[in-house]
Formats: C-alpha cells, sequence, structure tokens
C-alpha cells in the first residue's frame, strides 16, 4: 500500500523564507506531505496545543536553525525550540539543518540580542541527528538526502488514500496498534533512564572489590598481586570508554593500565603490562549489567570471531556525567565575569 508521509518543518519565518520554500519544494518531489505554521501566527496558549497537535499527526520533525533565535514563548526559549523539544519528547523521528557558518550570515537575518540563547539552541539539535548547509539550494539536496535515509531507517505511520483501506475496523486497529507501540516505545526509554528495581541490594559505590593481576617480574618470574578498588571509582575509569561503544578488550588494557600505574609504583616490582584475572573482569561486567549501567552494544553485531562491545545505558551516561563532571565553582551557570 503506498504511503506518504507527513513532515513538519520548523524554523523561524521571516529570515528563511527562501530555505523554507527549497525545503518543502524537497518534500513535495518525495511525495512527502510538508506541513509547518506559516499559517498560524506564534500567539497563546491555544495556539501552542493547535502546534503540538500538528506535530504529533506528523511521520517526521525537521528543524532549520540559521542566525535568529525566534520570538519567545511561555517556556521563555522560543517557539522554534518548544517545537523541537516537543518532538523530542515525544519520540518523533528529528532532523536539524545547522546553517555551517553563521558568521557569514547577513546582519538584517540575525538576532544579536538572542545570541547566546541560539548557540544553546545548536548545541542542543547537535545531540541529535543533525546536517550542515550554507545555501538554500544546498539545503533542499542535503534534506532531499536525509528524509529518503530516515524514512528507510525509521519507517513512519504514513498516510493512505481511504479508499485504499479496507474497512473502518482495520483503520481502528492501525490506531489501536499505532498508540500502543508509542506507549510501549516511552515505557522503554523511561526504563532505561532509570536505576532497576532492587539495585540497592547490590554492591556498590565505595564497596571495594579485590582485583588480581599477573605479570613477569624480575627473572621472568610470574608476579601476582591483587589491588583494592571501590566500585564507583572503576566506574569513572570504565565508563568514559562506554559512552560510544567500548571492546572487552579495550577495557581490560585499561583495567590493566590501572594496575600498573597504581599498584606497582607502590612496590619494587617494575612491569611494563599486566593481566586481571578474567574471573575478575566477568564480576565487573556482571556487576555493571546488574545495576544497569551498561547493555550489550548491538548497533554493529561484531564478527564472531570479536568479543561483545558494551554501551552505556542512559541511567549510566547520566551517572557518569554526576560522577566525573566538572563541577562550576560559580553561584550562576554560565555566569561571565
Amino acid at each position: 500500500m503506498e504511503k506518504r508521509y507527513q513532515v513538519f518543518v520548523s524554523s523561524t519565518y521571516d529570515d528563511l523564507r527562501d530555505e523554507r520554500l527549497e525545503v518543502i519544494q524537497a518534500l513535495l518531489e518525495l511525495d512527502c506531505i510538508p506541513s509547518g505554521m506559516e499559517l498560524f501566527p506564534a500567539a497563546d496558549d491555544d495556539q501552542w496545543t493547535l502546534i503540538k497537535r500538528v506535530i504529533d499527526d506528523c511521520d517526521y520533525y525537521v528543524v532549520i536553525i540559521a542566525g535568529r533565535y525566534g520570538s519567545i514563548g511561555p517556556s521563555g526559549n522560543s517557539f522554534t525550540q518548544m517545537e523541537y523539544e516537543h518532538a523530542i519528547s515525544t519520540g518523533k523521528p528529528v532532523i536539524a539543518f545547522l546553517h555551517a557558518d553563521p558568521g557569514k550570515i547577513q546582519a538584517d537575518k540575525t538576532d544579536p540580542q538572542n545570541q547566546h540563547k541560539l548557540q544553546e539552541f545548536r548545541g542542543l539539535a547537535r545531540k541529535k541527528m543533525c546536517k550542515n548547509w550554507t545555501t538554500a539550494h544546498e539545503l533542499g539536496s542535503v534534506v532531499s538526502r536525509s528524509i529518503i535515509k530516515l524514512i528507510k531507517e525509521k519507517p513512519g505511520i504514513g498516510w493512505v488514500r481511504a479508499d485504499l483501506i479496507s474497512d473502518e475496523t482495520a483503520a481502528r486497529e492501525m490506531l489501536r496498534l499505532r498508540s500502543q507501540n508509542d506507549a510501549l516505545k516511552k515505557k522503554l526509554e523511561r526504563l532505561g533512564s532509570e536505576p532497576p528495581v532492587g539495585m540497592g541490594s547490590f554492591a556498590w559505590g565505595e564497596e571495594q572489590i579485590d582485583l588480581h593481576f599477573s605479570f613477569t617480574g624480575l627473572g621472568n618470574t610470574i608476579v601476582r598481586q591483587s589491588l583494592s578498588v571501590s566500585w564507583n571509582e572503576l566506574f569513572k575509569v570504565l565508563a568514559p570508554l562506554m559512552i560510544d561503544g567500548a571492546s572487552e578488550l579495550t577495557l581490560q588494557i585499561k583495567l590493566e593500565e590501572l594496575f600498573v600505574n597504581r599498584k606497582l609504583d607502590e612496590s619494587r616490582e617494575t612491569a611494563y603490562s599486566a593481566n586481571i584475572r578474567d574471573e575478575d573482569f566477568q564480576k565487573i561486567k556482571v556487576q555493571f549489567r546488574a545495576l544497569g549501567l551498561i547493555v550489550l552494544d548491538d548497533r554493529n553485531a561484531p564478527k564472531q570471531a570479536e568479543k561483545p562491545r558494551w554501551i552505556l545505558t542512559p541511567y549510566g551516561d547520566g551517572l557518569l556525567s554526576q560522577m566525573a563532571a566538572i563541577r562550576s565553582n560559580k553561584s550562576t551557570f554560565g555566569s561571565v565575569e
């Protein structure tokens, strides 16, 4: 059954008229249904309710960001940013198209008073899928290629002609399944960002674990020593490697570097490398999984000869930021002396 996908196009308006036309033309050539708020001036809460409903009805969301931040809504952010954040919150597939060189945008198409807010918005958009552009014509081409790829990777529900739907019962079933699917997605996202139930019974924090290592000492003798490390320290050492996924070999090497740099400096023995006991490494891996900090990285299925790769869960990533990020000693975040 042939489908047409609806795409919400978000941006400031007066400064990006040509760019919006290019994007809308690109979407029409792909048999997509462009949707935007040109006919709905940002005004009050009722208007914002309408905007959210239109976004919810779309299959995909794109935002064009150039030199202006846009009119400010009741939340203190621009309506463009509010639209983007709403699309993200509902799990809508999004792509941001960022001007590659904002410094070369014409002065009358910029917003000097809100440049700091614009930069924060650009930074927020970079955390999700984003592409760069410099001219309106180039933007149309980038959008076309990006939407084709997005539809292939994340097929939306889409729209079909009413006469192609077998009957009203089938239509209701499709809507029910769509609602059920959305609810399951939200549940999975919520579970991935929360600690697992019962984790309080697992060893964590400043509790210690003894790790055993072996290395070749003087006279080519095999020396075995242990190192007591807290779970917090282990997580701080290993977690940064797993932000984008890391192999088990990479994690083992990092642990062995920790031992060489810490334990051997305190003894008369010297060594350039050490080997962690496999039983201890498996304990660490199992504990991190039980605590909901890591999962198997299946984005690129490894070859059979390779060891598995591990990546932080959203909960693990948030915990790493809390534990390892450098704290500011300023009273106000972002203040300038």
